[in-house]
């Protein structure tokens, strides 16, 4: 249950933190936002760096670094730049595939074995969210270039996602770290390579007065809801349950995304409700 409590605050936190950083894209490119979140995020849990054993545990920090790189780095930067294209639900609605992508590569990756429930429900829960793309419900005008870019930038970050997720529970089932130091370390190597990178946009942003006050508010909010707890949420997750599993709970995002839809401008027909809660049904499948 810890798992599940887990995914569902995961899925929250993400969804509504998306929302956010897609408003705040329109101010800043998507490449700055990551860098100001992961930041931030790796600064409000500093203390946890005095917690963990750096030495004896190297071979599991040196996987935890290439996990943060890949799935926070450059993961969570394709998934801002689909946000500001595409829109917070049909960015979501890509991660249609993980829950059968992550079930297949956890089976030959880490030996998970899955029952036929869990196929089923993976399979209907990654069919429901396709419908859902396929939905032409989004007002904002989009060139097809744009569109494509979008796609290919979401699609982009799933992968990235789920290698970066198959990394992190090869070291939380092995190891004795915990969901809050593997989340620090994935932070931290995030931010040492975004540094390394893109240093002008770090000074940029130190000196931007072009940022007001609301805008870092908008940026410290999301920061919390979607990097560190949602974040440390989806570590507890990846600890508690097998990826396949995991994935399929966190995939249920574009149900809480209908709650925003409305705002940037994407309206909801039936077929969009029915396809969400077909999705929600087969988590249900999954679990049961």
């Amino acid at each position: 249950m810890i798992g599940f409590f887990a995914a569902i605050s995961a899925v929250f936190s993400w969804t509504f933190a998306c929302s956010i950083w897609r408003r705040e894209s329109e101010n800043l490119l998507p490449r700055k936002i990551n860098i100001y979140k992961n930041v931030l995020a790796s600064i409000f849990f500093l203390p946890v760096v005095l917690t963990i054993s750096w030495f004896s545990d190297i071979f599991s920090i040196l996987i935890l670094m290439i996990s943060g790189i890949v799935g926070i780095a450059i993961g969570d930067n394709l998934y801002i730049n689909s946000l500001k294209i595409i829109g917070t639900r049909k960015t979501l609605s890509f991660e249609a595939l993980t829950p059968i992508i992550a079930t297949t590569l956890s089976t030959f990756s880490t030996h998970e074995i899955y029952s036929q429930k869990v196929w089923i429900g993976s399979l209907i829960v990654s069919f429901s969210l396709l419908m859902i793309v396929r939905q032409n419900t989004f007002q904002k005008e989009v060139s097809r270039e744009k569109n494509i870019l979008g796609i290919l930038s979401a699609s982009g970050s799933v992968l990235c996602a789920v290698l970066a997720a198959l990394l992190s529970r090869v070291i939380l089932i092995s190891s004795t770290l915990t969901p809050l130091q593997t989340t620090e370390i994935r932070l931290l190597s995030a931010s040492l390579f975004l540094f390394l990178f893109f240093k002008k946009d770090f000074w940029n942003l130190l000196y931007n007065r072009s940022i007001t006050k609301k805008n870092h508010l908008n940026l410290i909010l999301s920061t919390l809801l979607g990097t560190n707890f949602g974040i440390l949420f989806q570590q507890i997750v990846f600890k508690s349950l097998p990826i396949g599993i995991g994935w399929t709970l966190l995939s249920i995002s574009p149900i809480c995304a209908l709650f925003i839809s409305k705002r940037e401008g994407d309206k909801i027909n039936k077929l969009t409700i029915f396809y969400s809660f077909l999705s929600f049904f087969g988590v249900s499948i999954t679990l049961t």
